[in-house]
């Protein structure tokens, strides 16, 4: 899964590299390098014909649920059912976006000697934006107030991500990105346009337990530890 990730360029620079308006407002003035589940994250998407960048709350509310807590299980959505779960289904035919990213973190067994897990900080070896695939649903309340919310798409992790943890998130290519976005694309083959994060593309570092607690922020996140 992906379940923290990083994400410190600033919404100005995402605008411009994902050819969007920026309407993030305040939402995201800082840097945030502990991404969690229930915090606003960066998105790009069509709506009225505009690519926009926007700020959604990470963990997808379908507009059928009840309650928007159910956000907090929904983070992500494996690419193997997107199409058809009922949670996702209807975000994935018309509701698509791209989640910009510096890197993504996950948590391996811990190593001999030590009790807790040990997390690891996944990012392109070039240094380039990691532009996850996402979807992008909102929800009224009672009282016709609207939130926006997203999750990540995530598939078998290959060889070199999955000695850390056997899911992991799907990009899209900037070739793709105005496919993925259509709202009006047609649903066939929309599948293969996204690429697993995977033949050596990325570095992989261990890095302090600090990252557990969201509490916790900084680029000092992001520093590869030793391990045992």
């Amino acid at each position: 899964m992906c379940g923290r990730y990083a994400s410190a360029r600033s919404t100005t620079d995402l605008a411009a590299l994902l050819g969007a308006s920026d309407e993030t407002g305040e939402a995201l003035a800082e840097p945030d390098y502990n991404v969690a589940p229930t915090k606003p994250v960066p998105a790009a998407l069509v709506r009225h014909d505009e690519r926009r960048l926007v700020a959604l709350r990470w963990g997808l509310v379908p507009s059928w649920a009840k309650d928007p807590s159910i956000g907090s299980r929904l983070i992500n959505a494996r690419m193997e059912t997107v199409a058809e779960k009922p949670a996702f289904r209807a975000a994935f035919a018309r509701r698509r976006c791209l989640l910009p990213a510096d890197g993504f973190y996950e948590w391996a067994p811990p190593p001999p000697g030590q009790k807790a897990k040990q997390p690891w900080y996944l990012t392109p070896a070039d240094g380039s934006p990691f532009v996850m695939a996402g979807l992008y649903e909102v929800w009224r309340d009672a009282e016709e107030r609207l939130l926006w919310t997203a999750t990540v798409i995530t598939t078998e992790a290959a060889d070199d991500v999955g000695h850390v943890h056997d899911r992991s998130p799907l990009t899209v290519p900037r070739e793709d990105w105005a496919t993925w976005l259509d709202p009006d694309a047609s649903l066939d083959g929309l599948l293969d346009l996204l690429q697993p994060a995977v033949a050596g593309a990325l570095s992989a570092v261990p890095v302090s337990t600090q990252v557990n607690d969201v509490r916790n922020n900084g680029p000092g996140l992001l520093e590869r530890v030793e391990t045992g």
